[in-house]
This record gives C-alpha cells, sequence and structure tokens, in this order.
C-alpha cells in the first residue's frame, strides 16, 4: 500500500480512523529551519471534524504531538514525526456493516485488493488520513511563506450554489469558507437542509497559490500541473481537477487562449500560471471537484459479501458536506508540491555564464551551508550533553587536540578539491571550538 508521497521532500502517513492513532514522517528536511507550533496546531484546527453545524460532530481535537525532529522551534535535520491519538472514535455504529458492502465508498475494491478490511470507518481510505497531510503541509507552508509564497482555498461552489464576490477576509469568517458573504449563507441552508434528508452535498474548490517563482516543474512527465493533478485527487473525496481555463479552454480558439507575455507577465490567467509544466511566475490557479459523502442514512440498494442484495442506512457521525474541511487538505497537498518541487530546483546547477546567475547559484550554496553548520551546532551540543551525563571532562590540552585533529582532516580533504589550504584553516578556526 502506497502510503509514501514525494521525491525531495518526503511524506509518509500511518494509522487508521478507528486506530490508535494517526500521524506522518516527513523525511529530507533541512535542519536549521522554524518551525511554529501553533501554527501547525491552527491548521490541524482548521481540519478538525466538530467545528460547526455542517460538518460531522464526532469531538476530537485533533491535538498534534511531536515524536521527532523539531527542537526549541527549529528542525534538528532528523526525520519529523507527528502524530494524533483519537480520542472519540465509536465502532459500535459500523458492526451492521461488517458484512456489507458501502455505496460510494471502497469496501468492495479494499477487499478485492488486499483480501481483508477494516470494516471501522473504512481504515486507510477513511478522510481521517487527511490529518497527517494536513500536519505535514503545515510545515510546508511554513517553510513556502518565508520564501514569499502563499496558498488559498475556499469553497466556490456547493451544491450548485456559486461564489459571485472574492473576498479572501471573508472565507474564515464562515462555517462553509466561502468568500461570498451571501452564498455561504445560502450554501449552510442547503446543507441543513440535505443533512434533514439524510443526503449530502459536493462541490467545488478554487485553490491559488500566490509569490510562486517561474522555472518549477518539467517539461515531460514531471509536469508541474501533472503532479498537482495527481496530489489533488489522491485525496478520497475529490473526481475532477482543472487548471486555468481548464475545460473551458476546449471551447475556445488559440487566438482567445494563448496568454500574452508582457513585463515578464502573462495578462491573463488561461493556463492558470503553467507552461509546458513548468511554473511562469503568475498565480497558480486550480479547481477541485469534491464528490458528495458517501456515508448518508438515506435507504440505499446494495449487496453483502456473498453477492446477495441488502438495503443499507449508514448511521453514525458523518460530514454533510466535506468541502469546508477539505479546503485545508487541498491548500495542504498543493504546499507539498511545491515546496517537492522547489527542493529539486535548488538541486539543478545553473548555468553561470551571467553574474546573476553565479549569484543565485551561491545564495543556494550559501542555504546549503547554512543548514549544514546548523547540523553540525546541533550535534556537537548533543556530545557535549552526553559527555556531561557520563562525568566526562576533557582538559584544555584535550580540546585543543581535538581540535587540530578537525582542522587537520579539513586541509586534506580540501586541498584534494583545490582549494586553498589558508581559507580551509580560516573557516574551521571559525567553526571548531
Amino acid at each position: 500500500m502506497s502510503s509514501t508521497f514525494g521525491q525531495n521532500f518526503k511524506m509518509i502517513t500511518f494509522g487508521e480512523s478507528h486506530g490508535r492513532a494517526l500521524g506522518m514522517v516527513l523525511d529530507n528536511v533541512k535542519p536549521g529551519l522554524d518551525i511554529d507550533m501553533d501554527a501547525v496546531q491552527h491548521e490541524m484546527d482548521r481540519r478538525r471534524p466538530g467545528q460547526s453545524k455542517v460538518v460531522t460532530p464526532r469531538n476530537e481535537g485533533d491535538k498534534i504531538e511531536i515524536l521527532s525532529g523539531i527542537f526549541e522551534g527549529k528542525t534538528t535535520g532528523a526525520p519529523i514525526c507527528m502524530v494524533v491519538f483519537n480520542k472519540d472514535q465509536d465502532s459500535s455504529k459500523y458492526d451492521n456493516l461488517r458484512d456489507v458492502f458501502r455505496p460510494g465508498h471502497a469496501d468492495y475494491t479494499f477487499l478485492k485488493k488486499y483480501g481483508i478490511r477494516d470494516h471501522r470507518g473504512g481504515g486507510r481510505s477513511s478522510g481521517r488520513e487527511t490529518l497527517a497531510r494536513v500536519a505535514a503541509g503545515a510545515i510546508a507552508k511554513q517553510i513556502l511563506k518565508q520564501k514569499g509564497i502563499e496558498i488559498y482555498a475556499y469553497s466556490q461552489e456547493i451544491h450548485g450554489i456559486k461564489a459571485e464576490d472574492y473576498d479572501f477576509d471573508e472565507i474564515e469568517n464562515n462555517i462553509v469558507r466561502c468568500p461570498d458573504k451571501k452564498a455561504a449563507e445560502k450554501m449552510v441552508e442547503a446543507i441543513m437542509k440535505l443533512r434533514e434528508e439524510g443526503d449530502s452535498a459536493g462541490g467545488i474548490i478554487e485553490v491559488i497559490a500566490k509569490g510562486v517563482p517561474a522555472g518549477l516543474g518539467d517539461p515531460v512527465f514531471d509536469k508541474l500541473e501533472a503532479d498537482l493533478a495527481k496530489a489533488m485527487l489522491s485525496v478520497g473525496a475529490t473526481k475532477g481537477v482543472e487548471i486555468g481555463r481548464g475545460f473551458e479552454a476546449a471551447r475556445m480558439t488559440g487566438s482567445e487562449h494563448n496568454d500574452a507575455l508582457e513585463k515578464k507577465k502573462f495578462k491573463e490567467m488561461f493556463t492558470g500560471g503553467i507552461s509546458g509544466g513548468i511554473s511562469s511566475g503568475s498565480d497558480i490557479v486550480m479547481r477541485v471537484a469534491v464528490k458528495p459523502t458517501s456515508s448518508i442514512t438515506k435507504k440505499q440498494h446494495t449487496e453483502d459479501i456473498k453477492g446477495d442484495h441488502a438495503e443499507i442506512q449508514v448511521f453514525g457521525r458523518h460530514d454533510p458536506c466535506i468541502c469546508p474541511r477539505v479546503v485545508p487538505v487541498l491548500e495542504s497537498m498543493f504546499a507539498l508540491v511545491l515546496f517537492d518541487k522547489l527542493c529539486y530546483q535548488q538541486r539543478i546547477k545553473y548555468p553561470k555564464n551571467t553574474v546573476s546567475q553565479k549569484k543565485k547559484v551561491i545564495e543556494t550554496i550559501d542555504e546549503e551551508i547554512l543548514g549544514l553548520l546548523a547540523e553540525r551546532q546541533a550535534m556537537t551540543e548533543e556530545i557535549a550533553e552526553i559527555e556531561k551525563s557520563k562525568g566526562k571532562k576533557r582538559s584544555s590540552d584535550e580540546k585543543k587536540a581535538a581540535r587540530e585533529k578537525i582542522i587537520s582532516k579539513a586541509v586534506k580533504k580540501g586541498k584534494k578539491l583545490g582549494m586553498k589550504e589558508k581559507v580551509i584553516e580560516r573557516a574551521f578556526k571559525a567553526i571548531v571550538k
């Protein structure tokens, strides 16, 4: 079962909806990065159940706990592991579903693939798995924001009711996360009516990324829009994506759809900020179709594991519309893709034909040096603590000898790389204390 995402900035998620806990591991994170855990928890709160009348009343606080990789607000370079323990799961509501396949769910396909399934809320196919993505995405969003990149998502449409006005300040002021206050009120009314009828609603989420530099992505199999589409469609409730004008482009002429370049910016947003699989420097605009929640109390026809006809009603605590809670999930997946692409781009050896290009390379190298220095400092502090706990204390002569040995080794290695001895000595005398 594939639970790993990303090539350079890797995320692994684990856990089940009705298991002991869920969480994630982030690998390849540079040391020394500032991480605000209050901001991470804020993102978790935006996704958590029980936050309003239009979502599931399951009362989970989704309090995130750090197991490794972050110390005193900074990344250490070790894998970051964060976990959320389930507190309010009620598996009894699923006992009558043990031998019956729920329409709209992965019950049948999961069983056919693995020969076994967790009937308690779907196990790994449950939407609760997405809390791990939000935890990882919260870290990616913080790092991206430090580089001037911000990502916003909102409910553009729910149950056929569309936003007409777009006020980004309004998104978090209503329970459906819609930028149009009047449309939001109609959306809430429609969702509550469907809930009373034992039904559910779907919608469209729009995601916008601002400040994305030109040059992210590749022109063939690793196109930026392809990886973003995969990320969006990896979320269980999603069924379709479009970028820029999307399907509307099929009804336009070439002269209508082609973006004009003016002052290194594209005038229109027809291509959604991506051309040839590579970011253009304009805002990236994407829309994602979200299906109606599959768990509804209306009677439905299905089959049991013997192939016999059955009627089913799915009781329990379910979202009548998943759109408000999927907003932070899609933001997180978008952020994970962008940061993964950014990490890759920084590893590319830029052509060094001009002074500005050379300076870009130096900036990238400087970032890597600082990261390694932070990791080295953390390691030396850990060694000092271990030696202190064991009652070991080195004399000044021992410290001096150890320092000289380190500098001597560095000089030998540096010479092989064509570096000057004095440069290496000066650098390591400043680093090694």
